[in-house]
């Protein structure tokens, strides 16, 4: 089946793309609702986890996504996919975070998607990028944030030697590159649905080598990094987490959760579910996961935007200017349309609501 009859048939419309960021080039890609004539309700940016890429059953969410109504965009992380860089060498996950912030950020401010709230997901070590993006941003470009199964906190049994590390380090970094860590199967501890777990085994763009050695360093430092800085974190978000996940902490979301500053905070944990949450585990248990992460998505754009306060109307004059030129030269602009729509639905039921009080007193 052609791509673009496989992806009208999950509902949705993808593109795909290269973008050149100062840190090499990322391979990207956008899913959108398959009805073009459909407000979007909020644009949300994706980062898959250490060792995928952006499509095989990582795309699963991000259509799901943009089934609910939202422009998912989504980019290989570097190393990974089809970007640049060395296969799963992160030696500089700042770096890294940079380039996703770069492609993310071109389109967050973009004229189509400026005034539409928007929101960072991370699964996994994607969650890690996502916090240090989210560390790297300017105050208020984000909405909020979502975290699957994050990596914050490195199990016991997947942290690296510091006697492998102390000996490499002796090379004065020639090591780096080398992927000559223990290798733990992560994937096996990750997946519980078998049929899934062939499918995500037979990925082509799937690292499959050991870790390698700066990788390894470099995730312990940045784990201990956004440790210390939690504090920091003072947007809406929601982590979830599989009880038995074999490969990243639950640990992980209860730190967060506890420690961060956002007055807007949930944490959800699933008995028995292991790591892959949405893409490794069976339909009923991952649509459990997928329900959780929608009510509490639509929830946040219901309640962040557009700005409809009781009785006033704050949307600026500069977007009814917008509205009102459009429409003078017959191309009515739809996501305005949309929000003078969704403001004057909001007052109307304000308005209904108050006037019964009323005479209901």
């Amino acid at each position: 089946m052609p791509e673009e009859e496989y992806y009208a048939s999950q509902g949705v419309r993808n593109s795909k793309s290269y973008f050149e960021t100062p840190h090499g080039k990322l391979f990207t890609q956008s899913f959108l609702p398959l009805d073009p004539t459909l407000p979007i309700k909020a644009t949300v940016f994706m980062s898959h986890g250490y060792g995928s890429d952006t499509g095989w059953m990582f795309q699963k969410i991000c259509m799901s996504y943009a089934n609910w109504g939202y422009a998912v965009f989504a980019a290989d992380l570097l190393g990974h996919g089809r970007s640049d860089g060395i296969r799963c060498y992160l030696g500089d996950l700042n770096k890294v975070a940079a380039a996703s912030l770069c492609f993310f950020k071109s389109v967050r401010v973009s004229d189509e998607y400026k005034d539409l709230p928007a929101f960072l997901f991370g699964e996994s070590m994607g969650g890690l990028a996502t916090l240090l993006m989210y560390f790297q941003s300017e105050k208020d470009l984000w909405t909020g944030l979502i975290f699957s199964a994050p990596l914050f906190v490195i199990p016991e049994p997947m942290k690296p030697s510091k006697v492998h590390l102390f000996m490499y380090g002796l090379l004065f970094g020639l090591a780096d590159t080398w992927a000559a860590m223990p290798d733990n199967k992560m994937v096996g501890k990750a997946i519980r649905d078998p049929e899934k777990l062939k499918i995500i085994a037979s990925n082509p763009r799937r690292y499959t080598g050991k870790p390698r050695v700066g990788t390894m360093r470099e995730l312990a430092r940045q784990c201990e990094y956004v440790q210390n800085n939690f504090d920091k974190v003072t947007v809406p978000f929601l982590t979830v987490h599989g009880t038995a996940d074999g490969v990243t902490c639950p640990t992980s979301s209860k730190m967060l959760y506890e420690k961060a500053s956002s007055e807007d905070k949930t944490l959800k944990l699933y008995e028995g579910l292991y790591h892959s949450l949405i893409q490794g585990e069976p339909d009923e248990s991952a649509n459990l996961v997928l329900a959780d992460m929608r009510a509490w998505i639509d929830e946040r754009v219901e309640r962040y935007a557009p700005k409809c306060n009781g009785s006033s109307w704050s949307m600026d004059q500069d977007h009814l200017s917008m509205l009102k030129m459009d429409v003078e030269v017959g191309r009515p602009n739809r996501r305005y349309m949309w929000q003078v729509t969704y403001c004057f639905l909001r007052l109307s039921r304000f308005t209904f609501s108050s006037t019964l009080g009323n005479k209901m007193s």
